[in-house]
């Protein structure tokens, strides 16, 4: 359990593996990550991996046991618990007794940090350090939270033979009694929409509801894009007795992984709207869970229970750090992509980190290779793209699909199959191939390529974590899929977590470019383009609904740069780039302004 959070930042969960074990590797300073727990083959194997550099037991868990998908996830994450406590109490030990280390720690802490201040009182003190520094240590630090995402789409459907498996034994229900059933005090991380199956799934598990003491030893936090979304999920869960503790506000389209664009609505906007509506939601949500917990027969707090605010997506610079949390009230803010270059918190082989530190902004796009059918953010140059295009100049497009994670299309196969699979593709190839005389050879192509696209995200996004730990790699190969948001531009070499954690707060900077734009000005820009892209690739004839759609999108814009342009003429921060920004925000002002919606 977290006492006082030490740190104003969190490391949010990105693609499989590149935070399959970020808890391990920081969770004794204090730093909270989240683990991505939907692919439980990468999951079983890190199992076995840490089991052996740590000494402990391991006997496989393998398919032929009864629910071994949850059984898998549990081990993992029980024997996560266990390492990252035998980490905290070794780090807890070597501050006592090292001012060395206790000197280093300290450099990673704020400022403005209580318990930093709390350490150089006791330095000062001198004399009775050693007598009062174990107790302190005791009384003030605590880990990292050790949190879970489930992306709540991914929740296919299982067989065994022919027969449907009940829906308990669905991919994100099986996840979430994983993650249930395990020792852990966290939380877990709902993103990709809702899905009010598994939401009522919750129920099943009294570890989600409150004790008497008004604790919740597992928590619910929401991914969300607005605030209408916010109170629709939150109420939902409300109205079962069941609390959301947090909800992790993300911009649509700057950020990592998949892109879920809003209607035009900017962060900031957003950002300001949780800020004055927050009392409102926490309010409506208390009322509906009270009703629920004593229909239930279960303990009611009172009053309601905390609910963070946090915020994530192309934040880059202290000063930007500090302003959301000061200016919208927010309680963490995350920082993702950049975290790929410090070896020492995530998982990413050499290769494909020197990739990344090489990419410039036009090597970052935001690509339809997601089997999802959701716009993805990529990077040019993987080596999953290279295999993918050999493999399509061979006319053997697709991919053998050994996980199924995202067979979720069942236009084929009751069952389900996967449109980054060859079975999937070879049929709409033929498909295609039927009316190939009938249109433009133009147009051909581009459905071709439509196909052919889609990549390998269940093997491509954990293929990191076996480079790097020299985990054999079985079946065919995939290469590595990498998925930053477009922030990783600017950020252009290798660093240590210590100097990545100064960056953040300030006592240092590892941007060696001048010209990255602000993160409020970089979404924008990417509002626009969308919008832009959305216009001109329209197939067929436009609609009344999509002329209105594209309308209020633009106008939201309007709004959004109406309210920058008021927030930036009274703000304190900024004051030596307002007019850079300013500038920016008028000229995108007058392009988007210029923009035709169709009639």
């Amino acid at each position: 359990m977290i006492k006082n959070p030490i740190h104003t930042f969190h490391i949010p969960v990105m693609g499989l593996a590149y935070t399959i074990d970020s808890p391990i590797r920081v969770g004794q300073y204090g730093i909270s990550s989240v683990i991505s727990i939907a692919d439980d083959d990468l999951i079983e194997k890190m199992r076995n991996f840490y089991s052996s550099k740590f000494n402990f037991p391991y006997e496989e868990i393998n398919q032929k046991f009864q629910d071994y998908r949850a059984q898998r996830i549990t081990s993992y994450l029980n024997l996560v618990d266990r390492i990252v406590k035998q980490k905290f109490e070794s780090f807890k030990t070597e501050l006592a007794e090292s001012k060395t280390s206790l000197e280093n720690y300290m450099a990673m802490l704020p400022n403005t940090s209580v318990i930093k201040k709390g350490f150089q009182n006791l330095l000062e003190d001198g004399i009775s350090f050693k007598e009062n520094i174990q107790n302190y240590i005791e009384s003030q630090l605590s880990m990292g939270a050790i949190d879970v995402n489930i992306m709540t789409k991914l929740d296919k459907d299982n067989f065994e033979k022919e027969e449907q498996l009940p829906i308990e034994f669905n991919d994100a229900h099986a996840a979430l009694r994983g993650f249930a059933n395990s020792n852990l005090e966290s939380a877990v991380v709902l993103s990709a929409g809702m899905n009010p199956r598994l939401y009522s799934y919750f129920e099943n598990f009294l570890d989600f509801f409150p004790d008497k003491n008004h604790h919740l030893k597992k928590k619910i936090i929401l991914k969300v894009s607005d605030y209408r979304s916010a109170v629709i999920q939150g109420n939902f869960f409300a109205k079962k007795g069941l609390w959301v503790s947090e909800y992790r506000i993300e911009s649509g389209l700057n950020c990592g992984g998949h892109a879920f664009a809003t209607d035009g609505l900017l962060l900031g906007p957003i950002l300001e709207e949780f800020k004055q509506k927050k009392e409102q939601l926490l309010q409506s949500s208390h009322e509906l869970m009270i009703k629920a917990l004593e229909q239930k027969n279960l303990y009611h707090p009172s009053k309601p229970l905390p609910v963070k605010i946090t915020v994530q997506g192309g934040v880059g610079t202290a000063e930007e750090h500090e302003f959301l949390l000061n200016n919208y009230n927010i309680d963490s803010v995350g920082w993702g992509s950049p975290f790929l270059l410090v070896p020492e918190a995530t998982s990413v082989d050499k290769a494909t980190r020197n990739l990344l530190i090489e990419a410039k902004e036009d090597d970052l796009y935001l690509s339809q290779i997601s089997p999802l059918g959701v716009p993805f953010n990529t990077l040019k140059g993987t080596t999953n793209e290279f295999l993918k295009q050999e493999r399509i100049r061979k006319n053997k497009a697709g991919s053998s699909c050994p996980k199924r994670f995202l067979a979720l299309s069942k236009e084929y196969d009751y069952k389900g199959i996967c449109s980054a699979s060859k079975k999937f593709q070879d049929i709409k190839l033929a498909e295609l191939e039927t009316i190939k005389n009938t249109i433009p050879l133009s147009e051909f192509e581009k459905s071709k390529n439509r196909i052919t696209e889609k990549s390998c995200l269940c093997v491509g996004l954990a293929n990191a974590s076996y480079l790097e730990n020299n985990i054999k790699i079985k079946g065919q190969d995939q290469g590595v899929v990498i998925c930053p948001g477009p922030n990783i531009a600017y950020f252009d070499q290798e660093v240590s977590l210590k100097e990545m954690v100064q960056h953040i707060y300030g006592q240092k900077s590892i941007l060696s470019t001048t010209n990255r734009p602000h993160l409020f000005v970089k979404e924008l820009k990417m509002y626009i383009a969308y919008l832009k892209n959305e216009i001109e690739n329209i197939a067929g004839e436009k609609t009344a609904l999509q002329i209105k759609k594209w309308n209020t999108f633009k106008n939201n814009l309007l709004s959004g740069i109406d309210y920058y342009e008021k927030l930036f003429s009274t703000t304190s921060y900024f004051k030596n780039d307002l007019k850079k920004i300013n500038s920016e925000f008028e000229g995108l002002k007058t392009k988007l302004t210029a923009m035709e919606i169709p009639q």
